[in-house]
């Protein structure tokens, strides 16, 4: 098929999928609702359509005119602690995910909290619902366990795919980064190989639609959690994607950055009058650029983008047939984002070169976003994008926790806007309300510690938590508590200085006037709070003088030494051979036959 056949479709999936959108009724009345989680991987707050991002991404903005558009809901700063949560409704920490294995210090590993496993008494949304008469599906992104009894068809699952590691390739079944040996996939909880050819965003809603299909339509309610690469790194998308945004951002990541702040202010998502974060002063400036550099950064926005649209028309393939099965109208959406832009730089890593060589990776303007390429935006986009926020993911800043959340279908009141203090962990028992299924059984080990969003989904301007009710998070030591329309933070060097800051979120959403000074009550009584959270979900203290940076080097080149320990253990024979042989060659012959002198 053409480019301009495959163009054409695409438009016309999409058209359909918005059309069907408009057509179902907001508030359809339905005792057993389907459910489908849509997880983005690493989006900004902004990057939807619906939040005033650049991407085109019609799918999600009908979807978010059809429900409520959440505007203050906050995650962890990394994947796996947010997805725990959000499959789970406790608290990372509760859950084994205190943090990801890349960043993980071998002092903590294993440790309660600690062990990178959901552990014994942690329950699913699939496990909850499974037992109460819904079939349980997922596509995609996993990375909470690989080890017998870790993977989703020992968690609540029926049919899955699953990606257990923090990313992979787009195109072929490989790793993207030298902490992996391969991409490690597995359906139904088995090992599994790709299709030769895929691409990632495709292969996970084609997957799904299969399960979604294995039930006749208007039978057992199903609940189908979806979990896309996209836009983790490697920022990966086929050119008729990433080509709509030639040009886009040719003025720079300051420029962007101005863009959405002031398109923050006009949607109303923040206050008219709040500041701009500030810029990051380690970080390069684009008028500091070559032009070659300027080049290579934008086109790296534009493939970021086209990811963005590939991906919402994937969704609206599976908009279109979930509405082709008569259940559209039955339907709720979940869309959200596992934490902030990621502002990593694979390429420029030491001894990326050799890997990128010896696994088929480039970094090529010309082939930018194509297979074999490892693409990133790096830090200095990551903190445009996050604006109007400060920071990225990795940190407990507002660009690092604040994401986008979407909830639509039948119970939700169609233009919705809740400010209501929000976080991961009320994902878990708002669908669990919705259908009807109960939010604790009888001797439950590990117990929701989420609220239900449900009245703010009839209602936004409904609360979800008291004034003075507090929502802690602490991920590899960079933590934040909210209290009403107060936060605490800690960030962690080199970005931070591990001192903690005070900040009233509703006037300064940027977090750039400190108040501990001004406020040192709020602000002691804050930091006792955090304590108490820390002891109560058993937070452990970081080993001295740790920082992810370092630590990700550490556990990499480790890793690496794992994967290849038989290679290296032959190469060391060889040399050691080599060097025995050497020695013996010049070492003096005595000849014992020769007669002595008299």
């Amino acid at each position: 098929m053409s480019l301009r056949s495959r163009w054409r479709r695409g438009l016309a999936t999409g058209l359909v999928a918005c059309l069907t959108i408009v057509a179902f009724p907001a508030q359809a009345r339905t005792a057993r609702p389907n459910f489908v989680v849509i997880v983005v991987d690493d989006a900004a707050f902004m990057d939807f359509g619906a939040y005033g991002g650049e991407a085109r991404t019609p799918t999600i903005d009908h979807l978010a005119r059809r429900g409520a558009l959440f505007m203050n809901y906050h995650t962890s700063p990394l994947c796996s602690p947010s997805r725990a949560m959000l499959l789970t409704g406790v608290d990372n920490h509760r859950t084994g995910h205190a943090t990801i294995e890349e960043v993980m210090p071998p002092q903590l590993r294993g440790r309660p909290g600690y062990t990178l496993r959901l552990e014994p008494g942690v329950l699913t949304i699939a496990d909850r619902l499974k037992a109460n008469g819904y079939r349980t599906l997922m596509a995609g992104k996993w990375h909470l366990g690989r080890g017998d009894g870790d993977l989703p068809d020992r968690h609540g699952f029926d049919r899955s795919l699953a990606l257990d590691a923090s990313g992979a390739d787009n195109y072929v079944q490989r790793p993207y980064m030298p902490y992996y040996d391969r991409a490690p996939w597995f359906e139904d909880g088995a090992p599994t190989r790709l299709p030769p050819r895929f691409y990632s965003s495709d292969l996970l809603v084609d997957r799904l639609i299969s399960y979604i299909d294995e039930g006749p339509p208007g039978a057992a309610p199903y609940f189908a959690y979806l979990a896309f690469q996209a836009v983790h790194i490697p920022v990966q998308v086929p050119r008729r994607f990433s080509d709509n945004y030639a040009g886009e951002f040719s003025d720079g990541w300051e420029a962007l950055r101005e863009r959405r702040w002031k398109r923050a202010r006009d949607l109303h998502l923040i206050p008219e009058d709040a500041p701009l974060a500030q810029f990051p002063s380690r970080l390069r400036r684009w008028r500091d650029l070559s032009q070659q550099e300027k080049e290579m950064s934008a086109r790296s926005m534009e493939v970021y983008s086209g990811m963005l649209e590939a991906m919402d028309q994937a969704i609206g393939r599976l908009v279109s047939r979930i509405q082709a099965r008569g259940e559209l109208e039955r339907t709720v959406f979940v869309i959200t984002s596992d934490n902030g832009p990621e502002p990593s730089d694979p390429v420029h890593a030491n001894g990326m070169v050799l890997w990128m060589a010896l696994n088929g990776y480039h970094w090529d303007r010309s082939r930018m976003g194509e297979e074999g390429s490892l693409a990133f935006i790096g830090p200095e986009w990551a903190a445009s994008i996050s604006s109007p926020h400060s920071l990225y993911k990795f940190y407990a800043s507002e660009g690092g926790l604040k994401a986008p959340l979407i909830i639509t279908g039948p119970g939700v009141t169609a233009g919705g806007r809740s400010r209501a203090l929000t976080f991961v962990t009320d994902v878990a028992p708002t669908l669990l309300e919705m259908a009807g299924a109960p939010l604790q059984t009888p001797g439950e080990r590990v117990p929701i510690s989420g609220r239900s969003l449900a009245a703010t989904l009839r209602e936004d301007t409904a609360e979800v938590r008291g004034p003075e009710e507090d929502v802690g998070v602490e991920v590899s030591g960079n933590a934040a508590l909210f209290r009403g329309d107060f936060k605490i933070v800690r960030n962690m060097p080199h970005v931070g200085d591990g001192r903690w800051r005070l900040y009233n979120l509703r006037v300064d959403p940027g977090e750039t006037r400190d108040l501990a000074s001004q406020d040192p009550q709020r602000f002691a009584d804050m930091l006792a709070a955090y304590d108490a959270y820390a002891e109560r979900n058993g937070v452990l203290p970081l080993p001295e003088g740790y920082q992810v940076e370092r630590q990700v080097m550490r556990n990499g080149l480790n890793k690496q030494l794992q994967h290849n320990a038989l290679w290296l253990a032959l190469i060391v024979g060889l040399v050691l051979g080599a060097a025995y042989f050497a020695i013996m060659r010049r070492k003096p012959r005595h000849n014992s036959d020769r007669a002595p002198r008299l």
